[in-house]
């Protein structure tokens, strides 16, 4: 399969016809039509379901799409990472990250090293930690900013001085934001909110004594920004780290510790062995020092 075909398929998707993206494509449609229809023969799946109006993509279409972007992605990294010139350093540096206050840690960092080289780009990319994990495993992003234990067999990684601590997102009108901290069992029947992290990691049952098949979960998500709208909308009480979203006096929720709320450290990983581009190693050198 041809990454200049896989371009072609990203188009047809991208624009919903032949005729679009024969246009952006600068091709006739029939010549993009037949690079389709051999995709298709080499793969042995529908890619499309053809209408009178719009193209749309099959189960397998979608699948393809998801993965041809994540190649074209790491194509372009590669290009640009190799064409950097040997006297000048520039480039791109990408970092994989949830949302926590633990990312000002790299974003100092990153300030200093464009002090000293202005043509180095950073993009930060949020996620859970599974997200990060994938994309820093499949190379699309240089390093990733996780919380608790690190697999040394596949990663390197530095300790950075943030923690942060687990509790409870409810709202203000709630019986249990009075208290100063929530005990394990005064969740056990409540509606819960949990990251699709923790739920699937083991991290509710380490903090609550129970599994999530023995706890009223009403919904997980993997960014808490979504959980506090289901918090605020009524839905239920979130399970999420202190700093990731820290209400103030104004709003109309409040975060309360868990008793002896377990502290969760902070690391910067990236991929043993890994050969670092001009940027990313200036980057690396620098939040190591």
């Amino acid at each position: 399969m041809e990454l200049r075909v896989l371009g072609y398929f990203l188009a047809v998707a991208r624009e919903g016809s032949i005729s679009g993206a024969a246009n952006v494509l600068h091709l006739s449609q029939p010549t993009l039509s037949r690079q389709l229809k051999d995709m298709e023969d080499e793969l042995g799946k529908q890619l499309f379901i053809r209408g009178s109006k719009k193209i749309e993509l099959t189960d397998e279409g979608r699948i393809l799409k998801n993965r041809a972007e994540e190649i074209i992605a790491l194509v372009e990294k590669t290009e640009n990472e190799i064409s950097v010139s040997d006297e000048h350093i520039s480039g791109d540096v990408f970092i994989g990250a949830g949302e926590t206050v633990g990312v000002r840690y790299l974003t100092k960092a990153a300030k200093r090293v464009r002090d000293v080289y202005p043509d180095i780009r950073f993009h930060i990319i949020s996620g859970d930690r599974t997200d990060v994990a994938e994309r820093l495993d499949s190379g699309l992003v240089d390093f990733g900013l996780v919380f608790g234990s690190v697999d040394e067999t596949k990663y390197e990684s530095i300790q950075i001085p943030n923690s942060d601590v687990w509790g409870v997102l409810m709202r203000r009108d709630c019986p249990l934001a009075e208290k100063p901290e929530i005990a394990p069992k005064d969740l056990y029947t409540l509606p819960l909110i949990v990251s699709r992290q923790a739920d699937k990691t083991g991290v509710v049952k380490r903090l609550l004594g129970r599994s999530g098949d023995n706890l009223n979960i009403v919904a997980t998500c993997n960014l808490i920004f979504n959980g506090a709208l289901m918090v605020q909308d009524g839905l239920g009480y979130a399970l999420c780290l202190e700093s990731i979203i820290n209400p103030s006096q104004n709003s109309e929720l409040c975060f309360i510790p868990l008793t002896n709320a377990l502290i969760e450290e902070m690391h910067v990983i990236w991929k043993k062995d890994n050969v670092f581009s001009k940027a990313a190693k200036v980057f690396v050198e620098e939040f190591q020092s």
